[in-house]
């Protein structure tokens, strides 16, 4: 009877080179690198004053909503607000009451007339006229010497300045109407020509009018405008100042098809009998401005 053979296979198993333990290392050590940042913050943190403290808090922990109108409209103001915004929105008042402020406020879902007036008070001051608050929109003129050099569409030195403040009125507004109105007296242009001054008028409207659609946060908003000459006026008379005027309204409907809720005065505050409400809310702004300057020193 034949052997049987028997073979033998012999099998290699080739290592490659040696591993580099894994990547768990680099976990470890971004953790150890972050806790040494915090760590270094902290004790940066305790030797600061009292002040540095205080305003590294309030950029981590923010103010709520109610703390910010109070802060901003002053207690009576902030409570007949609050008395409005539970009448007509009782769940959406609750859900913002502790929300931090970290966006721009729709200056015409505010609900109040009075704090539509102060905004615009504490913004534009004198340098606003003619300003009014009615239910469904507000308006207010700025004289042409404060934008633009007298008698051209050329921008003045305070352009920037003033157009930054009109922007935290507009930047906010959602489902609005904004019409820009140029107003210029033809006398006021070279030559009294009526065509000069319509071209004049026509590029300050075309200009505030882009300023303040560049400055919308949200894109349901509509901008109109109309340029404005008016005929000279008698022969040693003086020409009156031209002005922009703005006008901002809610639109009949929501994007989501509800009606805007109307601006409201609730109570009515005595004022002094020389000054409209727009002037007299500019005194008080003013006012309250010079006492925390006070304060401060």
């Amino acid at each position: 009877m034949a052997e049987k053979k028997i073979s033998i296979v012999i099998k290699k198993i080739d290592g490659g080179a040696a591993g580099a333990h894994g990547g768990g290392w680099k976990v470890a050590f971004a953790d150890f690198m972050t806790a040494m940042m915090c760590f270094f913050l902290v004790m940066w943190l305790c030797a600061q004053t009292a002040e540095v403290k205080s305003d590294v808090a309030s950029y981590f922990t923010g103010p709520s909503m109610l703390e910010h109108d109070f802060s901003s409209y002053g207690a009576e103001l902030t409570l007949e607000k609050l008395f409005l915004d539970l009448v007509n929105e009782p769940l959406k008042t609750a859900q913002n009451l502790l929300q931090p402020v970290d966006f721009t406020p729709n200056l015409m879902a505010m609900g109040s007339k009075k704090i539509v007036l102060n905004f615009v008070a504490s913004e534009l001051g004198n340098i606003a006229s003619n300003v009014s608050v009615e239910s469904d929109h507000m308006e207010f003129e700025i004289p042409e010497h404060y934008l633009f050099t007298t008698g051209t569409s050329n921008p003045s030195a305070q352009f920037v300045n003033i157009m930054t403040k009109i922007h935290t009125i507009t930047a906010g507004i959602e489902d609005s109407r904004v019409d820009v109105d140029s107003v210029l007296y033809q006398e006021s242009v070279y030559e009294s020509s009526f065509e000069i001054a319509q071209r004049i008028s026509e590029s300050r409207k075309d200009l505030i009018g882009l300023k303040i659609k560049s400055s919308f946060e949200h894109d349901n908003n509509e901008i109109f405008g109309s340029a404005v000459v008016k005929p000279a006026g008698p022969t040693g008379h003086k020409t009156p100042e031209g002005f922009i005027k703005i006008r901002i309204s809610q639109k009949e409907k929501q994007a989501d098809g509800r009606k805007p809720r109307p601006l409201e005065d609730l109570f009515e505050k005595e004022r002094k009998p020389d000054l409209d409400v727009y002037n007299d809310f500019v005194r008080r702004v003013s006012q309250d401005k010079n006492k925390s300057k006070s304060k401060n020193k």
